[in-house]
This record gives C-alpha cells, sequence and structure tokens, in this order.
C-alpha cells in the first residue's frame, strides 16, 4: 500500500503541492534577511574582510583591520566579490547569496534522499519540509556566514559519493570539486564532515563493498585533489601574508582549535546540551518521535546505514574537538531530516496511525504561551517586574505579535491527522513562526544591535583627518558598515595615554555597561549596543574622566541614537562622578 493511499492524503500528494516548500521557504527567507542590517558580529566581521580585500584590491590574503585574517578562508569573501564585480558594493547581494545557498542546501538534501531511498520517493519529499523547518538553521541562514556554504559543499561531497545510483560507480571528480570547495569554505574541518562516510563506505554503499580497492583509491585521490586545492591557496597566500599569518593559518586555525582551542572551547558533552536548540520544532512534535524509533528499528537499507554512518562518528568527533559551537552541526541538520521522513514512510508500511496522543498540543501550547508572554508583557513592564532592557524593549509592540502568534498557535490545533498533511502544515507553520520572531526582533530590540550610527560616524571622522581608535579587543564590526578606508588603532590601558598623546584630536570607541549622565554629557556618539553602551569619545577627554577629573564641557551635545530611545532619560536621572 502507498504512503499517500495510506495516509490519506488525497490531493496534497500533488507534484506542486510536494514542491510547495520551494516558494514558502524563499518567501519567508527573503523576507526575514531584509528585515534588518547586518548583524554584528557575525555578518559585519564576515563582510569586513569582504569590504578590506576589495578595496585593496588585494584578494589572496583576508585581512582584517589593515592585517591578514588567517581565521577563515577566502570562498565566501570571494563569491561575495563576485557580486560586487556586477552590480557594485552594496547590502542586496550578500543577502541574496544566504539566501541562495540556503535553497541549494535544501535540493541538496532532497537529492540526496531521493537516490539514497529510491524504493520510497515520498522520503526525498518529506526531506526538505522537515529540513526548511528547523528554526536554527533558518535563523542562521539569514547570517551572512561559512556554516551555510559549508553546508553545501559538504552535501554536494556526499551527493558525490552517493552518485546517481548506490549501485554504480560514485562521481569521485565531484567529490574532489566540492571537497575542495568545502576545505576553501570553512578550512580543514570540511574533512570531518566527510571522511566518515568515505572510509565507512563499504558498511553502507553496496558498489563500493563490491569494489572496495577503486573505493578507497578514486575517494583518497579526490580528497587529495581537494587539499592540493586548499594547498594552491594557503601556500602562495602565506608567503604573501608573512610569518605571524603563515604560523596562525597552518597551525593556529587547525591543531590550536582540535587540541586546546584557543576560542570557543568547551567540555565534551557540551554538544548533547545543545542539540535541543538544533532539533525544533520537530523535538516538540511526538509523532516526529515515533518516525525517529520507526527508522531506528528499520532495516539496513543504505539511506539509513549511510546517516548511521555520517552522523553518529562526527557528533563523536566534534565531541573530542576542543573547539564547539552549535551552528558547526548544521551540515548534518541534513541527515537528521533524512532520518525523520525516513521514519514516517515506515510508520506508514506498518500502518501505524497517529493517536490523539501524537498531536502537536505542544507546539500549539507553546505558541499560545508565547503569545500570552507577549500579551502581558507590557503589563508587567508598567509594574515593574520585568525591567531588562531588551524585554522592555519587546514590550512597545508585543501585544500585535501576540495576536499573531496566538493565530499561529489555534492553527497548530488543525493541522490535518494524516502524516504529510500534518507535516507540512507543522513545517509551514514553524517557518512562519520563525518569521514572526525575527520581525519582532527587528521591530523592537534591534536598535540594540545597528551599529551603522557609529560606524558612519567614525567614517566621517576618518574623512576629516581624525585619528580614531577602539578600547580592546576589535572584531572588525564597522570596517564595512562605514565603508572606512583606514583601520582602527586598537588601544588597552597601558597604552590609552601615550596615543592620546601622539593624537591629541583623536577619538576613542569605548563601553560602558551602565550609562551615566556624564557619559551623555562628554560623548560625542551614544547607543546601544547588546547589553551594553557604546561611546565614540575625545581621547583625552575620557582619560580626565578616567582619573576622576571634571573636562571641559563640549561645544556640542551628544549624539544619541536613537533620539528618543528610553533609557536616555534614566541615565540623565542617574548620579555619577564625571
Amino acid at each position: 500500500m502507498s504512503f499517500h493511499r495510506y495516509a490519506g492524503t488525497g490531493g496534497n500528494s500533488s507534484p506542486l503541492l510536494s514542491a510547495a516548500w520551494i516558494p514558502l521557504w524563499l518567501a519567508a527567507a527573503l523576507f526575514a534577511i531584509f528585515q534588518t542590517g547586518f548583524m554584528p558580529l557575525y555578518s559585519t566581521r564576515t563582510l569586513g574582510v569582504a569590504w578590506e580585500m576589495w578595496n585593496s584590491g588585494q584578494f589572496l590574503v583576508p585581512h582584517a583591520n589593515g592585517l591578514p585574517y588567517s581565521h577563515k578562508v577566502p570562498l565566501l569573501f570571494w563569491l561575495i566579490h563576485a557580486g560586487w564585480f556586477v552590480g557594485g558594493v552594496g547590502d542586496v547581494w550578500p543577502r541574496l547569496l544566504e539566501v541562495l545557498i540556503g535553497l541549494g542546501v535544501l535540493f541538496q538534501a532532497r537529492r540526496l534522499a531521493r537516490v539514497l531511498f529510491r524504493n520510497s520517493p515520498e522520503v526525498s519529499r518529506l526531506t526538505p519540509w522537515l529540513l526548511a523547518a528547523f528554526s536554527y538553521a533558518f535563523l542562521f541562514s539569514l547570517q551572512i556566514m561559512y556554516e551555510m556554504l559549508l553546508t553545501f559543499c559538504v552535501l554536494a561531497a556526499i551527493n558525490a559519493l552517493v552518485g546517481r545510483d548506490v549501485e554504480r560507480r560514485p562521481m569521485f571528480v565531484w567529490f574532489a570539486i566540492a571537497v575542495a570547495a568545502g576545505l576553501l569554505s570553512k578550512g580543514p574541518v570540511m574533512l570531518l564532515h566527510v571522511v566518515f562516510p568515505f572510509l565507512l563506505g563499504p558498511l553502507w554503499h553496496p558498489w563500493a563493498r563490491r569494489s572496495r580497492a577503486v573505493w578507497y583509491l578514486g575517494g583518497g585521490l579526490a580528497l587529495l585533489a581537494g587539499c592540493a586545492a586548499l594547498a594552491a591557496w594557503a601556500i602562495p597566500a602565506s608567503v604573501i601574508g608573512g610569518e605571524v599569518y603563515r604560523n596562525e593559518l597552518f597551525y593556529m586555525q587547525t591543531a590550536g582549535r582540535v587540541v586546546d582551542s584557543f576560542d570557543h572551547a568547551r567540555p565534551w558533552w557540551w554538544y548533547g546540551s545543545m542539540l535541543p536548540a538544533l532539533l525544533l520544532p520537530w523535538l516538540l512534535w511526538p509523532r516526529a518521535w515515533q518516525a525517529a524509533f520507526a527508522t531506528s528499528s528499520a532495516g539496513r537499507q543504505p539511506g539509513r546505514r549511510l546517516i548511521a554512518c555520517w552522523m553518529i562518528p562526527v557528533l563523536v568527533g566534534f565531541s573530542l574537538v576542543s573547539g564547539k559551537q552549535t551552528y558547526y552541526f548544521l551540515p548534518e541538520l541534513a541527515g537528521v531530516a533524512m532520518f525523520m521522513a525516513a521514519g514516517f514512510v515506515t510508520l506508514s508500511q506498518r500502518r501505524h496511525k497517529p493517536s490523539a496522543a501524537s498531536r502537536p498540543w505542544l507546539l500549539a501550547v507553546g505558541l499560545l504561551a508565547i503569545a500570552g508572554g507577549l500579551l502581558m508583557l507590557p503589563q508587567w513592564v508598567a509594574d515593574g517586574r520585568v525591567d531588562y532592557p531588551a524585554l522592555v524593549d519587546i514590550s512597545m509592540t508585543s501585544p500585535w505579535f501576540a495576536v499573531a502568534a496566538a493565530a499561529l498557535g489555534m492553527l497548530m490545533f488543525l493541522v490535518p491527522r494524516n502524516d504529510v498533511g500534518a507535516l507540512r502544515m507543522i513545517s509551514a507553520i514553524s517557518i512562519a513562526a520563525v518569521c514572526l520572531a525575527y520581525l519582532l526582533f527587528a521591530r523592537s530590540f534591534w536598535v540594540q544591535f545597528d551599529l551603522r550610527p557609529a560606524a558612519e560616524r567614525i567614517s566621517s571622522l576618518q574623512n576629516a583627518g581624525i585619528p580614531v581608535a577602539h578600547f580592546q579587543v576589535y572584531e572588525n564590526q564597522f570596517q564595512y558598515l562605514g565603508r572606512l578606508q583606514k583601520p582602527l588603532d586598537i588601544v588597552i590601558g597601558g597604552t590609552l595615554d601615550e596615543w592620546s598623546a601622539t593624537h591629541p584630536q583623536g577619538r576613542v570607541i569605548h563601553y560602558v555597561d551602565s550609562l551615566t549622565a556624564a557619559d551623555l554629557r562628554y560623548a560625542e556618539l551614544v547607543q546601544p549596543f547588546r547589553s551594553t553602551w557604546l561611546l565614540i569619545e575625545p581621547a583625552d577627554t575620557w582619560i580626565q574622566r578616567r582619573r576622576g577629573l571634571i573636562p571641559a564641557l563640549p561645544d556640542q551635545p551628544a549624539i544619541r541614537y536613537p533620539s528618543d530611545y528610553w533609557p536616555y532619560a534614566q541615565a540623565e536621572a542617574r548620579p555619577a562622578t564625571p
């Protein structure tokens, strides 16, 4: 009995409806990604490097704030440059590029599922619906970052190993190209994502089982070719970039992250605590759990074997690596989606009808609870029970979003009883809910992330010949937003006085946790940034204030962004020393 016939989808099985995820995801992604500016520090840092390469004409060695940037390899920057070459430097192309990459990931996942589960075509139809709805992945796809491009390359590499048919020879040339692109997208971590499906190939690939020598020879040569492509960039780049860049590129970004990470070091069990966030919203649908268990207990088809040979070793490998981030596991979400899709097909084959307990009650109740919280938030702020700045910002627009969240919650109660219809409707509602959440962020506390006013002020200062320094660590967040032509000087407590003495007209960018009336009196520009406040201030004035002295008042009041932002009134009433 076919899956559609059992599930009772009727018209839902039409090709147009099966492919409705394409316009749905595209519309949602394009709508959301243009709601805000570029997010610091992820997107602004990436674009800052791309801008400096473009502005300097140095396309081989990435630069950040005037120095060679060893943290990332150049493919994403080159793709951004390609669009800028055609249409000029602008904000539209990087956004469109990320959306196109995200759409490509969904198509790659569908193609992989179609070949691996060729006897169950419904798996490939459900896989993109499941993958598109992962909330964390959707939100992360709105950032100008390397992980979505890496995900595309990982899936392309595994698709090449799978080939046109698991009974036939893999496409080793395309495997080499995909590995090379992945290495140039994120560096050697690409190998961790694809090496286990290759090494364990005879356990899941029938052709590899019959032709082990050719499998390992062809795949091994492809891996070497991919590494050679990386070396073809890295060796000349290391010569041009200098000794410090060379050491950081070849050691710090590989062994430095694996053994004792200088960045994002976390314990081995950390991914176990983060996986639930990656698996939303499906984690809260009991029927998805039933599908997962059904896949686990089903037969050993090539698709299920590949998922096991891919996801389990990669999860163990990343757990053993010192540096960890939630988004490192994004490429494997395609495997999770295929795993669940295969489970839904298995449930249908077993004629396991969904029960009342497996309905999306948790998702519906969760959305209604969020709606209730959004509706009550203005009252809680007025009563003084809530004073966290981000929640105060949200409270100013939350009632309108409460209505939308409640409507989505009610729709969850109306999902069809058949698996296919329910899955598609839950996916659509979840995508809409994430878009709604991002829109709420854009309309409320995006103000705490919008660095354009500061970047424009820095640019105007530099154009006027006034030197600008950044106090403490600088993450390249102003270079692209301000189209800066010069790097910022970096000063710390011990060098601030010396820098000010040699730059008597200089300005310093610094941050305070709590804004005071003195900050508003003496700074040239004040704006919120995350949970702190960003100030641009004459260096000598700030040094005097740090010493407890009272500087002369400036001729012009501080530029406040936004000018009517509510915390400014609180800061003016807060007593403070200069």
